[in-house]
């Protein structure tokens, strides 16, 4: 016969363990459930999204592009677009999907939280330019309507995003995106950067590698079967004929040049005074507005003064006071001489 102690320990087990697994809300069913749910949630969101792209670039869309897209098979990308279909976000055209009135609204929803999470990100916070992307990518399907009116006011109705695209309004209106591609322009003209496009995450690697930044000045100086020979802050690059696709710009006047040619504080010599002519636009949110709040604007006179033991960072004397930068930050501030003299870099 079953002890009775023994057998009301087995029961309260069980009820421990059934409870552990159903319990509404914290149960690991229920929420294996929910994670199910918004994985395919964001999978449909992700589609709509694609179609919304490829409309915009005048590509076509279809089974294949977005089984490519979403990384699925094309038996599940089929899938998804029939439910898309069922949902009336999307309607089959002879050139493939196109969206419907309230599938744009949609998509462009999506893109307007993306977009505004970019600028959030570079504005108010340090995460690195790399990875703006795909925080976004994560943020747009999880902010309501309502966060991201609350986020835009919050960020002053911004109407671009850090890359140069244009960030949609509430009512889903969407500007043209401005300039002409890099690999349009002819030798010989000056060009702002009016847009870097982050996709593929290695292309905008590079070209923030480069030294590309939005409002930064390029001159084209040629181009052969090996890419676009380039000149900025007295330095020359070939970009290959891919990436320069994905770096849009807007044709100065004639006879206006790119900014004369400088160094960095981070290679001015220990003793040796400079003066600040900018800080780069690639330093952006909290990091610049430190280095504003330190009094480093134009004209600002600068002295490095030591190294620490490992070499970084070094102290300089600004405004009186004797400051710390990391070579990074340095790297950041573009320096002339104080004299007439050219100074020597080492």
């Amino acid at each position: 016969m079953v002890d009775p102690a023994t057998a009301l320990l087995i029961f309260c087990g069980l009820c421990t363990v059934l409870a552990g697994l159903l319990w509404p809300t914290r149960g690991l069913v229920p929420r294996w459930l929910r994670m199910s749910q918004l994985g395919e949630r964001v999978r449909l969101e992700d589609a709509l999204k694609h179609v919304l792209t490829c409309r915009q670039a005048g590509q076509g869309c279809s089974v294949d592009s977005v089984a490519g897209r979403l990384g699925l098979s094309p038996a599940r990308a089929t899938a998804l677009l029939s439910s898309l279909a069922r949902m009336g976000l999307i309607r089959m055209e002879p050139d493939g999907p196109a969206l419907t009135r309230e599938g744009s609204r949609s998509a462009v929803g999506l893109v307007r939280t993306h977009r505004l999470w970019e600028r959030y990100l570079a504005d108010r916070t340090g995460v690195p330019a790399a990875e703006w992307h795909e925080q976004a990518e994560r943020m747009e399907h999880t902010l309501s309507a309502e966060q991201t009116d609350a986020l835009e006011v919050r960020l002053g109705h911004p109407n671009w995003d850090p890359h140069g695209d244009p960030i949609p309004d509430a009512s889903g209106e969407l500007p043209p995106a401005p300039g002409v591609s890099l690999a349009e322009v002819d030798p010989g003209r000056t060009v702002e950067i009016v847009h870097l496009e982050d996709e593929p995450r290695e292309t905008y690697d590079a070209l923030l590698d480069d030294g590309l930044v939005l409002g930064g000045r390029l001159e084209v100086l040629g181009r052969d079967a090996g890419g676009i020979r380039v000149r900025a802050g007295g330095r020359e690059w070939t970009l290959d004929l891919v990436a320069s696709r994905n770096v849009s710009v807007r044709r100065l006047a004639a006879g206006e040049r790119a900014e004369p040619a400088s160094m960095t504080l981070e290679a001015a010599r220990i003793g040796e005074p400079v003066r600040v002519v900018e800080i780069s636009r690639a330093c952006q949110g909290p990091e610049r507005r430190r280095l504003l709040d330190l009094g480093l604007v134009r004209g600002t006179e600068i002295t490095a003064r030591f190294a620490s033991a490992a070499g970084d960072p070094v102290a300089y004397t600004i405004r009186g006071a004797l400051i710390a930068l990391r070579r990074r930050q340095a790297s950041w501030i573009a320096v002339e001489p104080t004299t007439d003299r050219p100074l020597e870099v080492s």
